[in-house]
């Protein structure tokens, strides 16, 4: 039988980590994603102790997060759980509910910042088209990202996440990684 390695999104068998000046950029090779949908008649559950956030919203539980996607429509993350059925494990705490595997789907990059929230600030007024300083901890959107779709999350005042298709994972890299290089004045 043919033994078959895990590669990240960016093909390498450890995740990307890239420094410039105050940002640190990770790909987060370990993140488990699964989508929550409601069914007609179905109450909200609270998945994990989760309580599903409102449009706009990211929230964080017990070993998991979740951010708000539709009406009714939630992803829900897992940290470091990449590798098991986390889609199944959340079926089993959200009876009734429509749930889809959507890790292979994803690439996701994490930024954090050492000097606080105007390093990312900064780097989000570059790449997106949200108004970064009404975008506080808390907050989730799906926007456009250098022509690519993604989901913009701000997990706390010096961290956002960045989530887009797998297929993309390279350019998100290089778009991120180029344009902090550049707002700090570190070549790449």
């Amino acid at each position: 039988m043919t033994e078959l390695a895990t590669l990240t999104a960016l093909g390498a068998d450890a995740p990307a980590q890239r420094h410039a000046g105050a940002l640190t950029i990770t790909e987060n090779a370990g993140l488990a994603l699964a989508s929550l949908a409601l069914r007609r008649g179905t109450a909200q559950p609270a998945p994990f102790g989760l309580a599903l956030p409102g449009p706009g919203g990211w929230a964080e539980g017990r070993g998991v997060s979740g951010f708000w996607t539709g009406p009714g429509q939630w992803m829900i993350e897992a940290p470091g759980r990449a590798d098991e059925d986390f889609a199944a494990a959340l079926a089993a705490e959200a009876p009734g509910c429509s749930i889809t595997e959507q890790t292979d789907g994803w690439a996701a990059f994490e930024i954090v910042s050492d000097s606080g929230d105007a390093p990312i600030r900064a780097l989000m007024e570059k790449l997106v088209n949200i108004d970064a300083a009404a975008f506080g901890a808390g907050r989730a959107t799906r926007t456009v990202l250098d022509h690519m779709g993604v989901f913009a999350i701000r997990r706390a005042d010096d961290r956002l996440a960045i989530i887009g298709a797998r297929s993309s994972a390279a350019s998100l890299w290089h778009a991120l990684a180029e344009t902090a290089a550049r707002l700090e004045g570190v070549g790449t």
